[in-house]
């Protein structure tokens, strides 16, 4: 068995968005009681975050949209940018948290103390664009790390795949224009947050770059499976990706009420073995997922410990 490594805290818990909030703290401590129940727990590489720093931020974000939202959190605003993204006094602290812990496991896998892992954190990153907070997300936790890949550990062709049920418009406009950063999206379309048609394929130098999956309502399992088989692998196996991030929402679950896709727990297991497959041939095994949807709190847990069997099998 290859190391796993599970990154997690009980600061995740303290951005306190509401009592009927869908993206709440409850949701990471549902996935932690779930993973510390599992017989592979023992075997996992536990890790704990650090807070990121302001330059290592604005690897995405401008320094004038950080200090912005600094300042506005600390003034005491109950949302950012608009209704959807709501804050609280911790929450600045909280999304440094969030941005660190998915730098904490580029470096243990790089390191080798992991060949992969499973970053539980909040709030989730896909949505933060470079200058506002949108869709729960303050910073663009995945794009960070991306970035922080390239600069610290000399990576020069990363993937991301994005299965969340909403497209990762952050994401893609913080590497559209870019031919080293192969960003892949399949989502439920039209949906929230609007972007993501199949007609995005990047810009300039990154035309061809993107590849957007728009995903009907209703569809199933075999469905995401299809497109895995027909465009994804493919695209991936031709990229050849020295490493892959996984932007895992799991909100197209079957049992969450955020969309209207219906996805079983297994699926997720089945999406990860095919993305390890291709990883373990142009990859060296490396594969990082960060949380990002994912709101019924059963179908959730259990997607995640489906992700982190399969990491373990590979």
């Amino acid at each position: 068995m290859r190391k796993t490594a599970f990154l997690t805290d009980e600061i995740y818990l303290k951005h306190n968005t509401g009592m009927m909030h869908p993206e709440r703290s409850g949701r990471i401590s549902a996935i932690h009681d779930k993973i510390k129940a599992a017989p592979y727990y023992k075997d996992l590489v536990l890790l704990k975050p650090v807070k990121a720093d302001f330059e290592t931020i604005e690897l995405v974000h401008s320094s004038e949209y950080i200090m912005r939202v600094k300042k506005e959190i600390e003034s005491g605003v109950t949302y950012l940018d608009s209704p959807d993204t709501p804050v609280c006094r911790e929450s600045f602290d909280v999304a440094l948290y969030a941005v660190g812990g998915g730098l904490v496991m580029c470096d243990a896998v790089f390191s080798g103390a992991a060949v992969n892992g499973f970053c539980s954190i909040r709030p989730p990153g896909h949505h933060a664009e470079r200058d506002h907070a949108a869709g729960f997300c303050i910073f663009n936790n995945i794009a960070i790390a991306a970035r922080y890949l390239q600069t610290k550990h000399k990576i020069n062709r990363i993937a991301i795949v994005d299965w969340d049920v909403h497209h990762g418009n952050g994401t893609q406009h913080s590497f559209e224009n870019d031919n080293t950063i192969f960003f892949i999206s399949l989502h439920q379309f039209p949906h929230y947050p609007g972007t993501g048609s199949s007609s995005e394929k990047g810009k300039g130098k990154g035309s061809g770059y993107t590849m957007n999956i728009p995903m009907r309502s209703g569809s199933e399992d075999e469905d995401y499976i299809s497109a895995f088989n027909k465009s994804i692998i493919p695209a991936l196996d031709a990229f050849k990706p020295e490493i892959i991030l996984i932007s895992a929402g799991f909100d197209a679950h079957d049992n969450d009420d955020l969309s209207s896709i219906s996805l079983s727990s297994e699926v997720y297991y089945r999406f990860t073995h095919m993305l390890m497959d291709v990883a373990s041939k142009h990859s060296f095994n490396r594969v990082i997922a960060f949380l990002e949807g994912g709101y019924d709190l059963v179908g959730l847990a259990d997607s995640v410990d489906r992700v982190i069997t399969a990491f373990r099998e590979v």
